[in-house]
């Protein structure tokens, strides 16, 4: 059923309170009655899991319970006054129901939702019984072509649960158990509703918005649909059916935010005088074009190109899997303020909340969806396992129907990519399950997204980074020379960009204490692919060694903050090179999804967000790349340095650019501004001897003589909004950082927008970082050029935040306090 929001006359009553949960190890108890009397009984969240619980009791992780190999109880007593149904949002994973002693429900299947309809009015007690997933997969035969390391055990294939935490090496080793989605209990009203379909489409014609309704009350038979300005009757079609089609030939389409604003419609329907809350849509055509070549993944939104940006999404909470608005919002406005226009939902998570849906929707997010499919070779020969796979698409598929941020669904992550990385022959590896059953479920029930067979594939090998969707890690844990970003010819990135990266020194302090590197927990915590030789410590570190020329591991004992520091600058300057090179004029790249938005436990994990979901230098440095609006320089080498300006927004934009070549950071060696105008959606370059009006070896590719300058400053002041100055910087002896006096300057200002940090360098400053008590930076981990003002918002963390003070320090640079002293 699509979302239904509300239906006048019914009540929702969610179970939240009065739960409770006991473990049974042994897994002795298969009926409520046989549980010993004097059980211990704990209080228990719902929605929610049984390791949230432990770990807000201050279990550690290290310390969990094998959640995978014990079975888990939950009881509660509720009571109705009238007949209802009672429905399980999603409950993980092998679940038994018993409702007033009676086991009335089995449920194996984690993505689905269970319902006990016509529960009589009264008191009931509810218990389920959640199974040990080891203890089944020991009852399951068939041996598998291919057995993937990432996931353990290798018989998670046989069940249909998430990956989350069962892959060693990168998540707590906390699999989900309980009832992580809502319990809910529903008194239906005057009107009840069998099935309800809400489709919003784009065609030569205009918009159309088809609604059917099933109507389980006898004798209801007519209706109206309302969307927007516009209303239609609906037309009785066979017993209880109520169909609508309204065409809106004058409408405002739906776009992702970096390109235009995300229009939304509310629907509702009055069925027999009762007032139906359907949500909201929006309008929009999303098209795949694959180029000349055939190897392209480029995506347009209403006809306009569009360049996906983003990251691969790991959910707010890996502990409950909470998926409530209160809990999404925050983080997914933190996403579209990044300029990140789309995340993917990997394979390895699991399908995410209405509520996330809605919230994309809201904020111009696009969506790309795996099907909760990774690694492993799935039994789908198998006619109960193929059954629930069918079950749990199409209701999937149905819950999303209206919404107009799902752009993309895929068969899964990494399935391909397994066996063909384990030399299996191609026949082998591809499926039904990826080549039939999901394209025809997406094909029913969402034709409006594009399907993709896997993530990655397209080319010879699915795992090509030219041909297709790629996981690009050519930049990251292959190690390769930067300018592998252009060699690679990536043409969509659904992966790429992994490092380990530190979080802010306030974060590591309250998970790790003054410690820092040397507690016992920060180890075990830095990300790595089971079976590798390295870590994305090693990872990150070569790019410190190839940028700045250190000794990571020396550093590390000798200096553990500066080692801090440089790892987090070396994380932010890849990012930023890679990106500028995947956005500039002429480049091929149409997606750059990086791995992965936010940690899942404290620690130096790939995300760029920690897990707290504060930013991290790898974060800032996207927000930076993925604006809309940006400024880059490329060195073309004996071709000179390249100015790109992207404007990917609907409107042109022009102003004034200007080039600047400093010597020590100070000395201005060469200076020129011009206009330049962009149009819309496009990206225009321009060469520095446009600047100069002559020759000039601003990328010191000649070495005629001595180095004439260490720094190029590109500058563009848009002419409608000249505060707001797009910077891009390059270094062409490299990142020097050496520390001195560069004369950085900080103070705190207050107006009405709020506080600010106002700073000021008489040299060149590298890499600024802001520590700031209570605060959080709107920028962070920017270059600041000699002489030049910058002024950088502070947003309170929490209510009770006072007045800013904390330090400013930069990598060639020392620290400098300032603290807010009102007058």
């Amino acid at each position: 059923m699509a979302r239904v929001l509300s239906v006048q006359g019914e009540r929702r009553r969610p179970l939240e309170d009065g739960w409770s949960f006991l473990i049974d190890e042994g897994g002795d108890w298969s009926h409520p009655d046989v549980i010993p009397s004097d059980a211990v009984w704990r209080a228990a969240k719902v929605p929610g899991t049984v390791a949230q619980v432990l770990i807000e009791q201050g279990c550690r992780y290290e310390d969990l319970p094998p959640l995978d190999g014990i079975d888990c109880w939950y009881k509660l007593s509720f009571e109705n006054e009238l007949q209802a149904d009672l429905v399980f949002h999603g409950l993980a994973t092998l679940a038994e129901i018993f409702l007033d002693g009676a086991l009335l429900l089995s449920s194996d299947n984690m993505f689905v939702r269970e319902e006990i309809g016509s529960l009589q009015p009264g008191r009931h007690d509810l218990h389920i019984r959640f199974r040990s997933v080891l203890r089944e997969i020991d009852t399951k035969k068939g041996r598998a072509r291919w057995r993937p390391r990432m996931i353990v055990p290798s018989g998670l294939r046989h069940i249909r649960t998430t990956a989350l935490g069962r892959l060693p090496g990168f998540a707590p080793p906390m699999p989900p158990v309980g009832p992580y989605r809502a319990v809910e209990l529903i008194e239906h009203g005057p009107l009840r509703l069998r099935d309800a379909a809400v489709r919003a489409e784009v065609d030569r014609r205009g918009a159309r918005l088809a609604v059917t309704v099933d109507v389980a009350t006898p004798e209801v038979d007519s209706g109206a649909l309302f969307c927007g300005e516009r209303q239609l009757a609906f037309e009785k079609q066979g017993e209880g059916r109520l169909v609508a089609e309204l065409r809106l030939d004058a409408y405002e389409p739906w776009f992702p935010h970096s390109i235009g604003a995300p229009k939304l419609y509310d629907v509702r329907a009055e069925i027999g005088g009762v007032n139906v809350d359907l949500g909201r849509t929006g309008f929009r055509r999303v098209d795949l074009s694959r180029g000349e070549d055939g190897a392209d993944f480029a995506l347009s939104v209403n006809g306009a190109p569009l360049v996906c940006l983003g990251a691969v999404w790991t959910g707010a909470d890996p502990h409950s899997l909470d998926g409530s608005r209160q809990t999404l919002a925050p983080l997914l406005e933190v996403v579209r303020d990044a300029g990140m226009n789309m995340l993917r939902v990997p394979g390895i998570l699991y399908y995410e909340s209405d509520d996330f849906y809605e919230l994309c929707d809201e904020l111009g997010i696009m969506v790309w969806q795996d099907f909760a499919f990774a690694n492993f070779d799935y039994p789908i020969d198998a006619p109960e396992f193929r059954a629930s796979v069918a079950r749990e698409a199409a209701e999937f598929l149905s819950r999303v129907e209206a919404s107009p941020s799902l752009a993309v669904t895929c068969g899964g992550s990494e399935v391909y990519q397994q066996a063909a990385m384990m030399g299996i022959a191609e026949a082998k590896w591809r499926s039904p399950l990826f080549e039939e059953l999901l394209p025809e479920a997406v094909r029913r029930r969402r034709p409006d997204v594009i399907y993709v067979e896997n993530s990655p594939s397209g080319g010879a090998l699915p795992f090509q980074s030219d041909h297709g969707v790629s996981h690009y890690y050519g930049v990251g844990a292959y190690r390769r020379p930067l300018d592998d970003a252009r060699r690679a010819n990536v043409r969509f990135a659904t992966e790429c960009l992994g490092f380990s990266c530190p979080p802010e020194a306030a974060s590591i302090l309250r998970n790790f204490g003054s410690a820092q590197m040397a507690s016992p927990l920060w180890e075990p915590r830095i990300p790595r692919d089971m079976g590798a030789l390295q870590d994305f410590r090693d990872v990150t570190e070569h790019y410190m060694r190839l940028l700045y020329g250190c000794e990571p591991e020396r550093l590390r004992a000798s200096d553990p903050d500066r080692y801090l520091d440089l790892a987090r600058a070396c994380v932010a300057e890849a990012m930023t090179s890679t990106i500028s090179e995947w956005r500039r004029c002429g480049s091929g790249v149409r997606g750059a999804l990086v791995w992965f938005l936010k940690d899942l436990w404290p620690g130096p994990g790939w995300g760029v967000l920690d897990s707290e979901g504060l930013p991290k230098s790898s974060y800032y440095a996207l927000k930076r790349a993925f604006a809309p609006a940006q400024t880059f320089l490329i060195d073309e080498g004996v071709n000179g340095l390249h100015l790109h300006l992207v404007n990917a927004g609907p409107d042109p934009f022009e102003g004034e650019a200007s080039l600047t070549c400093y010597r020590d950071g100070r000395t201005i060696v060469m200076h020129a501004t011009r206009s330049i105008r962009v149009a819309p959606r496009e990206v225009s370059v321009t060469r520095d001897v446009a600047f100069w009006g002559g020759f000039f070896d601003t990328a010191l590719a000649y070495n005629f003589g001595p180095p004439s300058h260490d720094v190029t400053v590109a500058a563009f002041r848009p002419k409608d909004n000249p505060d707001h100055v797009l910077e891009a910087f390059h270094f062409p002896l490299g990142f020097g950082i050496a520390r001195a006096e560069c004369g950085l300057r900080a103070g705190v200002v207050f107006d009405g927008a709020g506080f600010a940090l106002m700073l000021t360098a008489e040299s060149f400053a590298q890499s600024v970082c802001i520590e700031c008590e209570e605060f959080l930076p709107e920028a962070n981990w920017f270059h600041l050029a000699p002489g030049k003002q910058r002024r950088v918002a502070l947003r309170p963390l929490r209510p009770s935040a006072t007045h800013p003070r904390g330090s400013v320090r930069a990598l060639n640079g020392k620290r400098v306090a300032y603290e807010w002293r009102p007058a």
